[in-house]
């Protein structure tokens, strides 16, 4: 006798997808939980995990140059400490700038479309870094053209979140979008820790492996994208909300706080091994353990999401800025006193609460404009729109925010050639991260007002 279960199968191209050519999803409603539970859930964890591949190759090769900097000075090149830490602020200056235009380019092509062309876009900086890295004689400023070209890494980030926004539900956002960063995030710890010992393979050192290693990944990532990956019409909308989101005095608000967590990230995990490197003089300790940074900051980064999730990401966001004021007042403490050690375990701190921190505040965004929403009725469209300025306010953000990549390495720089220290930057910082405190705290958490009252 043959038994059938009473349970029909789920086919994940079903109907109501309206699927169409190119890996269109017509129909996509994340909010509806029988759609979210049969259909939807599977096809963005799906999604989730292939942008996850493409960012974190994207991340890694945006990074490239903080630890190639390392060891230039043993293929040829004499740089000094400030032109080695502008090898390392360039890029994050350029990736910056480009995820402005990455945002923009999920509505008009498409995210999965958009990740293929944004991996493979990769090769050139790869590419350039395996040449110029073997050819002294080509100067400084050229070689830092070719470094900034390392920015296309920078830019994947923007348009990977804003695509992943779309297919999750309000509930699950903080979590799925905290993977998606932290996938990428952990790309600079991945470098920093991988390509110390690819360089030195079978003795010798052989800096163009650096560039050459990443190559075939893009390559991969690109192919994976365009077999797993979907398109959703939803988020092919006219670029018009992208602008829309400039309108709003929060995605400023946002942009302000995004510099001080994930530019404070990105920022320190380019300039930690040229510190260890010029401040203590320990290249060997820079080589082996600078990745440590990066590596917690990564991991928490879903947790800051998670937590976000669960209690309001402002109130996460102000704890975060403190801990990085506590870390700075360390990292100064120890560079007075000459404590490797402490100066290591204060930037760990600092890593630990920036990764917290960008969890959080990326989480605020959508929970912001989804109380906007509801302001204005929550009406489907209504709320549709607001998705869709979430979206670009998401690139928006980030784009603003990884300025901190750029200012953070300059920042030392200056200080470094000014003052002959880098304790006057960390004064600033002390004071930048506390002025971010107070700003969270008015705007999200000040008792009667309306975000305070949303949790958001």
């Amino acid at each position: 006798m043959t038994t059938t279960s009473a349970r029909p199968e789920v086919i994940e191209d079903k109907p109501d997808l309206d699927r169409r050519p190119g890996r269109w999803i017509g129909h996509w409603t994340p909010e509806d939980p029988g759609f979210w539970r049969t259909t939807g859930s599977r096809i963005a964890r799906r999604n989730l995990i292939w942008s996850i591949f493409a960012e974190h190759i994207g991340f890694s090769v945006w990074l490239l140059w903080s630890i190639v900097v390392v060891r230039l000075g043993d293929a040829g090149w004499q740089l000094t400490t400030s032109q080695a830490l502008w090898l390392t602020a360039v890029p994050s200056g350029v990736g910056a700038l480009l995820r402005l235009p990455y945002t923009f380019a999920v509505p008009v092509f498409g995210g999965r479309n958009w990740t293929i062309v944004s991996a493979l876009l990769l090769i050139v900086p790869c590419a350039g870094l395996a040449w110029a890295v073997e050819h002294p004689e080509i100067g400084f400023l050229p070689l830092l053209l070719i470094a900034a070209s390392a920015g296309f890494g920078g830019g994947n980030f923007a348009s990977s979140m804003a695509n992943i926004s779309f297919f999750y539900p309000e509930r699950e956002k903080g979590w799925a979008l905290g993977l998606n960063a932290a996938g990428g995030n952990i790309g600079v710890a991945v470098v920093q820790f991988v390509v110390p010992q690819v360089i030195v393979l079978g003795g010798g050192l052989v800096l163009a492996r650096a560039g050459l290693m990443y190559i075939p990944l893009a390559v991969i990532a690109a192919v994976c994208a365009y077999l797993f990956m979907d398109n959703l019409v939803e988020a092919k909308a006219d670029v018009g909300p992208v602008w829309s989101s400039l309108r709003h005095r929060d995605t400023w608000i946002m942009s302000l706080l995004y510099i001080g967590t994930f530019g404070s990230f990105i920022g320190y995990s380019a300039a930690f091994p040229t510190l260890l490197t010029s401040v203590f003089g320990r290249p060997d300790t820079a080589l082996a353990w600078a990745f440590l940074g990066a590596a917690v900051g990564s991991f928490c980064r879903p947790f800051g999401g998670r937590l976000a999730d669960l209690v309001g990401g402002a109130r996460v966001t102000v704890v975060s800025f403190v801990l990085m004021a506590v870390g700075a007042l360390a990292a100064l403490w120890s560079v007075e006193r000459r404590s490797m050690t402490l100066f290591f375990a204060a930037f760990l701190l600092l890593f630990v609460a920036t990764g917290v921190g960008n969890g959080s505040t990326y989480r605020m965004i959508s929970k912001i404009f989804r109380v906007k929403g509801e302001d204005l009725g929550g009406g489907p469209e209504v709320m549709l729109a607001m998705r869709r300025q979430a979206a670009g306010a998401l690139g928006i953000i980030s784009s603003v925010g990884a300025f901190g990549g750029f200012l953070v390495p300059i920042c030392y720089a200056w200080a470094r050639s000014t003052y002959g220290g880098i304790q006057p930057a960390l004064r600033f910082y002390v004071g930048f991260f506390l002025v971010l405190l107070a700003v969270t705290w008015v705007a999200y958490l000040r008792p009667g007002s309306r975000m305070a009252r949303a949790r958001v």
